[in-house]
């Protein structure tokens, strides 16, 4: 469920959602329902030890795409590595037929895409900062 309320913790109050696309290495077509379950199930699991809260999760059959929020102490690069390492040794365990269309170890391609999205569209907040200060 999307929501946005604000998150809070003893000093802050803060709203951190992010899109996410990875994509499966040499774009191989190897995601199903069953494996996007899967590769879902193990994002909120090793998102739980980094204060990922999933918010939706949707899958083509080469990538996947997340929204997700995380918190002001959110490590992302170490969580994204910590994720798809693990989901990619897990996946190859749990549905050993990938296996026949990765050439190496990896199920991800090294790169992703990780875009910030915020409540209101950047202008909005552009004017708002611009008439502080203002009568």
């Amino acid at each position: 469920m999307i929501t946005r309320e604000l998150d809070r913790n003893q000093h802050s109050v803060y709203l951190l959602n992010y899109h996410l696309v990875m994509v499966v290495k040499y774009r191989r077509k190897v995601i199903n329902d069953e494996i996007s379950e899967y590769l879902k199930h193990c994002f909120v699991v090793v998102g739980q030890a980094y204060g990922i809260n999933l918010q939706e999760w949707n899958h083509d059959q080469d990538h996947v795409h997340v929204l997700f929020r995380a918190t002001p102490h959110t490590e992302m690069a170490k969580f994204l590595n910590a994720y798809k390492s693990s989901s990619s040794r897990m996946v190859k365990k749990q549905f050993p037929e990938i296996k026949q269309y990765l050439w190496k170890s990896a199920f991800w391609t090294q790169s992703y895409c990780l875009i910030s999205t915020g409540g209101a569209p950047l202008e909005v907040l552009k004017r708002y900062i611009e008439s502080q200060g203002r009568k």
